[in-house]
């Protein structure tokens, strides 16, 4: 059986407020090239089909579009929901949808029975997780504690008693979306776009509670990963944040044999533009000539300045167009030393707020400046006089 892994879509998300719907139905498209050209027969995305509970309306439509198209071809989709996603919403309807060939998984009630397929070598079981809340699942599930490994390790229980009653030779892919990591190895990376599922300050389950299985396809961390060779993250589709820069994005074509091995393949996705963080003085990044291979990325922009400068991220935008985030980290000149003036120690908030200016700029405040910065103050002092005659 070959197989397509994909995961957290996060349609409907924008990548520092630049829209990513036509990125993300260009995605769209290729899985569909790759579905008909790798002559794919089941597709299954884990988890984060959209990017929030409520998704905007082009994001459900686009969605409504995928899955209309991946209908009418010859593979079977499975899919499950993420915790950005509302369960509610990404399953209703699903009963219905099933007989389309797409089967929506999104109720913890579901754990345990499986999306059964076929091929020419006999059955395969299909068990989609939802993304699974230990603090909602405890009590239902008679949970011993609140955990992600503990809430897997439920979810697995009834996926394994499922699988105990098929007919010999079964094979078994499992969807999950969650941090699992193997405990004896470095856990993978993770991204700045990722929302943290930590209970008690624990997120992380264990690998070992997949064994036994014959695939594993898991959602939630934006990088592909490779656990082993049969515990995999495809990662996100899109880059939705500059510490992804040098992730390689796409999703894992996964053959299937008679005997459960598993032999895999990553399949890049299409880039709509390459992300680059430039670091330096501002007049440096604009007059240096080896730059301008940056000219179409999106970029992250720090600045060095000592003395911050005025309208900076125009002058940016000037030379490379898309430039989408700019910080400041200014080197301090040997021998200055930073000011750390409280309030309360006979000092006027003028006088802390120029303190500030002359800090964050390097140069203190000119004669309008401190006009205005007086002007500000004065309009925030508290008037007894005035709150006496109001009451």
């Amino acid at each position: 059986m070959r197989i397509l892994h994909t995961s957290d879509w996060h349609l409907g998300r924008s990548f520092h407020r630049e829209g990513m719907l036509t990125h993300q139905a260009a995605f769209v498209d290729h899985v569909l090239e790759v579905v008909a050209g790798e002559q794919v027969d089941l597709v299954v995305v884990s988890g984060d089909i959209y990017d929030r509970a409520l998704p905007p309306v082009d994001a459900v439509r686009l969605a409504n579009e995928a899955f209309t198209r991946l209908s009418k071809t010859a593979a079977r989709v499975v899919i499950s929901s993420g915790n950005h996603d509302s369960a509610q919403r990404l399953g209703f309807g699903s009963e219905l949808i099933d007989a389309a060939g797409i089967h929506l998984r999104t109720r913890a009630s579901q754990v345990g029975t499986p999306v059964l397929l076929g091929d020419a070598h006999g059955p395969v079981a299909v068990h989609a997780l939802p993304y699974l809340e230990p603090d909602l699942l405890r009590e239902p599930w008679e949970l011993s504690s609140r955990s992600h490994e503990v809430v897997l390790g439920e979810a697995m229980r009834r996926v394994n008693a499922d699988l105990a009653t098929r007919s010999p030779g079964t094979r078994s892919v499992v969807l999950a979306h969650a941090f699992v990591a193997d405990v004896a190895a470095a856990p993978p990376e993770i991204s700045d776009s990722e929302r943290d599922i930590s209970v008690g300050g624990v997120s992380i389950a264990p690998t070992s509670l997949f064994d036994g299985i014959d695939y594993v396809a898991l959602g939630h961390l934006h990088g592909r990963a490779t656990l082993s060779d049969r515990i995999r993250y495809s990662g996100s589709p899109l880059a939705y944040s500059f510490s992804e820069a040098r992730h390689r994005k796409g999703s894992w074509l996964v053959d299937l044999d008679a005997a459960g091995a598993v032999r895999a393949e990553f399949i890049d996705a299409p880039v709509p533009r390459r992300l680059h963080q430039l670091t330096g003085e501002l007049a440096q990044l604009l007059a240096d000539p080896t730059l301008d291979v940056h000219r179409d990325d999106w970029l992250a922009v720090t600045l060095t300045d000592p003395v911050r400068p005025h309208g900076a991220m125009e002058q940016l935008r000037a030379r490379f167009p898309h430039t989408l985030q700019l910080s400041f980290a200014p080197s301090v000149p040997a021998g200055r030393e930073r000011l750390h003036r409280q309030p309360g120690a006979g000092v006027s908030d003028h006088q802390i707020a120029l303190d500030f200016i002359s800090e964050l700029r390097g140069a203190p405040a000119d004669g309008p400046e401190a006009a205005l910065l007086q002007a500000a103050c004065d309009a925030c002092t508290h008037d007894r006089d005035l709150d006496r005659e109001v009451s």
